[in-house]
Parts: C-alpha cells; sequence; structure tokens
C-alpha cells in the first residue's frame, strides 16, 4: 500500500497594500484620486460661479413683465411670453409623438424581437449610435424631410417638434429599455405559467412594473429637448415674434432661441432680459428633473 502525502505551497507574506500591484493606497492611485476630486471641485465652482453670475445679471428682470409682455426694440418693459407659449406648444407636441413611439419601440426590441436577427442587432446598434449624435444633425434631417414632404414653411410648431422627437426618441427608447430589464423574469414566468399570452404578459405585468423607470427617461429626455436651440434655428425659427402661438401649424419661438436673439443685442438691458430668461429655464428644468427624481423614489419598487 503506497501512502500519499499532501505537500502544500510554502505560505508567501502578503505585501502591504501601499505596496502592492492593485492596492489601492498606492501613490499613483492617491494621486488620481486626488485630480479627480479637484476636477469635481473646478467644475462645480465654475458651475455655481456661472450660475450666480446669470441671476445677479438679470434680477432685476425677474417680475411679472418676463412672462406676461411681449418682446419689444427696447428692452423696457420687454417679455418673453411668446417664447414660453412656444416651449409649451412644442414640448406637448414633442411629447404626444416621441413617447408612444419611443416606448413602442422599446417594448419590441427588449420583448418581442429576436436578437439572433441580424436587422434586430443592426436596430439596436443604430439605436444607441443615434443617442450620441449632435442635436443640429437632427435639425437637418428634419429639414430634409419636411422638404420632401413639399412642407415650404418649415419654422412652424409641428415642423419643431418633429426635430426634437428624433433628437429624444432614442434616448427614450433606450431609458424604456432598461426600464424593461429592471422587472423581474421571475413576473414574466408566473404570468405565463398562469395561462397568459406574452402581449397580455407585457401590458398588465411588465409595462407596468417598469412605468417609474419610463416616465422618468422621459421626463429628462423631454428637459433636454427643452432646452434646445439649434436643431430649432435650422428650421428657421423665429427669433422675434410678438404674438401667442395658437395651433401646430403656427409660427413659433422659445425660451432657448429667445435668449440666443437677446444676447446679440448691443443694449445692455436685453443682456439683463437674456440672464433673466436663462434663470426662468433653469427653474423649469430644475423643477422637470425633480419631477423625474420624485417619480423615481416614490414608486420604484424593489425586487
Amino acid at each position: 500500500m503506497v501512502r500519499t502525502v499532501d505537500i502544500k505551497p510554502p505560505l508567501v507574506a502578503a505585501k502591504p497594500l501601499g505596496t502592492g500591484t492593485n492596492g489601492e493606497l498606492r501613490p499613483s492611485a492617491l494621486i488620481f484620486l486626488i485630480l479627480l476630486w479637484l476636477s469635481l471641485l473646478v467644475a462645480f465652482g465654475v458651475l455655481v460661479t456661472l450660475l450666480i453670475t446669470i441671476f445677479l445679471e438679470g434680477q432685476n428682470k425677474l417680475t411679472m413683465d418676463l412672462i406676461t409682455n411681449f418682446p419689444a426694440s427696447t428692452p423696457d418693459g420687454a417679455g418673453a411670453r411668446p417664447a414660453i407659449l412656444g416651449s409649451i406648444w412644442v414640448i406637448i407636441t414633442t411629447a404626444v409623438l416621441s413617447i408612444p413611439i419611443g416606448i413602442a419601440a422599446a417594448v419590441h426590441l427588449e420583448e418581442f424581437a429576436d436578437n439572433r436577427k441580424w436587422y434586430n442587432r443592426l436596430v439596436e446598434l443604430n439605436v444607441q449610435n443615434l443617442a450620441a449624435v449632435p442635436s443640429i444633425v437632427y435639425g437637418l434631417l428634419a429639414l430634409a424631410f419636411l422638404a420632401l414632404l413639399g412642407v415650404g414653411d418649415t419654422n412652424i410648431v409641428i415642423g419643431g417638434a418633429f426635430a426634437l422627437t428624433l433628437l429624444i426618441l432614442p434616448v427614450i427608447i433606450i431609458s424604456t429599455r432598461e426600464a424593461l430589464r429592471g422587472v423581474p423574469r421571475e413576473i414574466r414566468d408566473g404570468s405565463l405559467a398562469l395561462g397568459a399570452t406574452e402581449w397580455q404578459t407585457t401590458w398588465r405585468q411588465t409595462l407596468p412594473a417598469a412605468v417609474p423607470g419610463i416616465a422618468t427617461g422621459s421626463i429628462l429626455a423631454l428637459s433636454r429637448a427643452l432646452g434646445e436651440a439649434a436643431p430649432l434655428l435650422v428650421l428657421g425659427a423665429l427669433v422675434y415674434i410678438t404674438f401667442d402661438p395658437n395651433g401646430l401649424l403656427s409660427g413659433y419661438t422659445t425660451l432657448p432661441i429667445q435668449i440666443f436673439n437677446w444676447t446679440g443685442r448691443p443694449q445692455e438691458g436685453f443682456h439683463e432680459l437674456a440672464a433673466a430668461t436663462s434663470v426662468l429655464l433653469l427653474v423649469v428644468l430644475l423643477l422637470m428633473n425633480g419631477l423625474a427624481i420624485f417619480i423615481r423614489n416614490k414608486f420604484q419598487k424593489r425586487w
């Protein structure tokens, strides 16, 4: 009978954390961490300085006249009423166009499309790439599409909403797919085991469970669209109007375009109006982002 003897390898003393090859306390790691925090502090300082400067410059114009009055040739008594109403018209139309299409596309890609098919993978790749395309490209695309349809006057509400829909549609699709992926597979399997079809499972189980994530992504996408000016300028959006937009075929302007117009004027009063309008736009964007955070924290489920 042959006896086997287990020979254990000799124990190697562990190196100190600060000198290890993967230690977090290495000098290079500490230098990188310090540089990272310095970069964050510099960026945050610049942002705070910019916000304070804008507020101080425009505080004298933060009155009801800014909301209720029309633009004028002189800065005294001028307001941004058409821009406010135009932004409301454009954003509501954009939401109506983009949210249903984005959710439907995300549901198809995530729940029903066969990822083994090359054309489905191609669509997914294009959606991911389109989310990073500069916004002015969408303005050019919308301009070309409207010209192809024979639309001569492109500076209308529906034209601007179409350009912004193209801009935020990939973002809505990606955020909706992430929300759907967050729903546990067990919910789908349980619904299917009880006799529900795939469509019934998606409509009655998966989509309701993903609503908080879908709403959050859609609101953040719309807040991005609210602050865009480049694609609308490409479509010929008016920079100076003295009437209220009253329909989808009406001329319009928006808050970013109005700010762009006033900053190009030589009078100091118009610069103050631009700063005050910027503060108003920032407040609206903060409210939209706050609403998205509230919906996420209030209705998000922990699985």
